[in-house]
């Protein structure tokens, strides 16, 4: 039996004044909702037989059900009035017949003091493990509740609810008093709120932390009408991009006499070395700042225009040379700057739609596909209060839609992440500080977890291409991959396994976030390894996942249970970095010690031809999407490849226990082999215009294999293979 906060339990232990409910609705699974004639209310769960409830202060008055249907399908709702001092409000509570998921609203029916805000939960599961996200790029945080962040609270089972904000994100607070209770409402900072305000307040339960996550985030952009990008849908997001912020080579660096010069070495060398540039970030030396006017400032906005000192004749020349989309930062506007008299202001930003207008057409015509807010959790802010903050982000969002020019947020607090929702072209977000490396893995890899939540593609910041752990974990975000080495540093080897010759970047269907257990333990403070995971689901399934896993203490033991990534029967498990694996059978886990810093693997679930299909041999995500179109196994393995222009052969893989034979669809192949002590076959494949199709199936009958044929206390190296039958 749960404990919940001030000593109520379940509905059957409520005292007798609660047991009389002026109104009842039912939703998803058996959850219900209740209105008391006092003011009491409550919303059971009976999965984890949880409750939440809370007091209105006074009666609920002219209660009524109403039944209808939003964005997230049939709801029921109990509608109600009730009073604080001189503030008439109207509230209600709605449950969904379809979705995991509560909705709180109260409406102010004349300008009132911003007290006593609803929902106030007095009652609910308190003793549970919590997340919320702390402060600039927003990293995980397991000891504070933060007040513009959602509240995640899990059991050791994985129980999990979420509380947020439903709107009024830029001053929305959620807050735990004293005695324990939770309130969900506007910032006190504001003191007075207007007839006719409505607030709204979102309450989602599932099973899995990653899963509950992901349908507390997928309701939000559904109740918001926001179409989440996919991870191709834009130059910066398709392929490989090159920065120059900081940590990069030439951030304030214009690395020789001429930065455009240097820059157009940049795009050569990746041309030389045959990968395509997929984008190209100016990071903020690119416009002039501060009061002398000066590229090389570090104050604020002076005019956001190519400095002339810099860009010659202007920045559409130097795009259209350079013949590559354009990533463009901006910070905020300096108090010097002629914007202060041209434009609306609010703090260090301009609310005006003309301010936003200007800037996007001029962005426009140089090429520029992305635009990038940085500093947004510090100097980039406007005053605080119900309107400037929607008009800053709102106006930006729809000047820049308006052009065709997406938005990323860098620097980004909580409530950034969740104003994303309403604007359908900020795609990406900052998850990592500057200068992408191993001590902000872990706050990268959570941070992740709540901006994919929300639709939101993560970016790790810069790191050289040589730095192979950073670009595994990069690829691995989903989003984008953006390198910053020196002229002539650039390493093609690594880069081609992240990328293809196109720069087209062969990255999972979702970012790498961290298993639920490992946020189960780090909730404890018990050492344990990071273990982060993404995939591609083929369905059927067919869902492969990538784990990248390290020490951050002194345990280095990982456990692998493909249960646990919700496959029912058995699993190869292949180490990346090793070129060596082992079959995990079904019901079976193994456990093993980090040897190295890193580790990175493959688990593949065996098809019912007996057949793991592993896919590319030289791409980290060896089964990516944009290599590996489709896989199909139905009693054979039917694969497709993709290819580059230029391409002209690939080396596929997959582990059997028996030989392979193979048939061809189109495309043609050589040199299969299959290596009976490791049980991987390899054959280089070949496209007929871009593609090629293969079937496998396994020779004989499929042969019983021990849960672990090779070394059990590491995963041994692959023999030096024999050619097969």
């Amino acid at each position: 039996m749960w404990r919940f906060g001030l000593g109520l339990l379940t509905g059957a232990l409520l005292p007798v004044s609660l047991l009389h409910a002026q109104l009842t609705v039912a939703g998803y699974d058996g959850a219900t909702a209740a209105v008391f004639a006092n003011g009491l209310w409550q919303i059971s769960v009976p999965g984890p037989q949880w409750t939440f409830a809370g007091n209105l202060g006074s009666p609920a008055v002219a209660a009524h059900v109403n039944s209808g249907s939003d964005a997230l399908g049939g709801y029921q709702e109990i509608a109600f009035d009730y009073a604080v001092g001189v503030s008439s409000r109207t509230a209600s509570v709605r449950l969904y017949q379809a979705q995991p998921a509560a909705v709180f609203s109260v409406s102010w029916n004349n300008d009132a003091p911003n007290t006593s805000p609803f929902p106030s939960i007095a009652s609910y599961p308190s003793t549970l493990s919590h997340i919320t996200f702390n402060g600039m790029f927003a990293p995980g945080n397991f000891t504070h509740l933060l007040p513009d962040s959602p509240w995640a609270f899990f059991d050791q089972s994985g129980s999990t609810f979420i509380l947020s904000p439903a709107q009024n994100f830029m001053t929305a607070s959620t807050v735990r008093g004293t005695d324990g209770s939770v309130t969900s409402g506007i910032s006190d900072k504001i003191a007075t709120l207007p007839a006719g305000f409505t607030h709204k307040t979102l309450l989602v339960f599932g099973h899995g932390i990653n899963n509950t996550f992901d349908t507390w985030g997928r309701t939000l952009t559904t109740l918001k009408a926001k179409k989440r990008p996919s991870n191709d849908s834009e130059p910066l997001l398709k392929s490989i991009s090159y920065w120059t912020d900081n940590g990069a080579t030439y951030y304030y660096n214009p690395g020789g006499p001429s930065y455009t010069d240097t820059l157009a070495s940049v795009k050569q060398e990746f041309d030389t070395k045959g990968i395509r540039l997929g984008s190209l970030q100016l990071d903020s030396w690119w416009y002039p700042k501060g009061p002398d006017n000066s590229w090389s400032s570090h104050s604020g906005i002076w005019t956001y225009t190519a400095s002339p000192a810099l860009f010659q004749p202007d920045l559409t020349s130097f795009q259209t040379g350079l013949k590559t989309p354009l990533v463009t930062h901006a910070r905020w506007i300096d108090a010097n700057s002629p914007y202060r008299s041209q434009y609306t202001m609010s703090g260090n930003v301009s609310t005006d739609p003309n301010y936003w207008e200007n800037a996007a057409t001029y962005l426009k015509a140089s090429g520029v596909a992305t635009y990038e807010q940085d500093w947004l959790g510090l100097n980039a802010h406007t005053d605080f209060n119900l309107t400037d903050p929607d008009a800053f982000l709102g106006n930006m969002a729809a000047a820049m839609s308006k052009h065709g020019i997406t938005i990323q947020y860098c620097m980004a607090d909580p409530n950034h992440f969740l104003q994303s929702v309403n604007y359908g072209n900020v795609t990406t977000v900052r998850t990592s500080q500057d200068r992408f490396r191993r001590e902000i893995w872990s706050n990268f890899f959570y941070s992740s977890r709540f901006a994919s939540a929300l639709g939101l593609w993560p970016f790790t910041d810069v790191f050289m291409s040589t730095e192979t752990s950073n670009l595994i974990a990069a690829t691995l975000s989903a989003g984008p991959v953006g390198v910053g080495d020196p002229m002539g540093q650039l390493s093609k080897a690594n880069l081609l396994k992240a990328v293809r010759p196109d720069g087209v970047i062969v990255k999972p269907d979702v970012p790498a976030t961290p298993l639920d257990s490992v946020f189960q333990n780090d909730a404890r403070g018990v050492d344990v390894p990071m273990v982060a995971s993404t995939y591609t689901d083929f369905g059927g399934g067919l869902r492969t996942y990538y784990i990248f896993a390290y020490p951050r203490g002194a345990n280095r033991t990982i456990t692998i249970d493909p249960s646990s990534f919700g496959m029912s029967g058995a699993a190869y498990l292949y180490d990346s970095l090793k070129d060596s694996g082992r079959l995990i059978e079904r019901r079976s886990a193994v456990t093993f010690d980090l040897t190295d810093d890193v580790g990175y693997y493959v688990l593949a679930p065996v098809g019912p031809s007996g057949i793991a299909f592993l896919g590319d041999k030289d791409h980290f995500v060896t089964l990516g999407r944009k290599r590996i179109p489709s896989l199909l196994d139905e009693g054979q393995a039917d694969v497709t490849v993709s290819f580059a222009n230029g391409e002209r052969g690939r080396t596929i893989f997959g582990f059997s226990p028996n030989p392979v034979a193979v048939s061809t669809i189109a495309g043609t192949y050589g040199g299969l082999i299959w290596d009976g002590s490791t049980q991987i076959f390899t054959l280089n494949v070949h496209p007929v215009a871009g593609t090629a199709h293969f079937r496998f199936r396994a020779l004989g009958t499929p042969v019983r294999v021990s849960g672990c044929f090779l070394a059990c206390a590491g995963i041994a190296a692959v023999p030096k293979p024999t050619r097969g039958q």
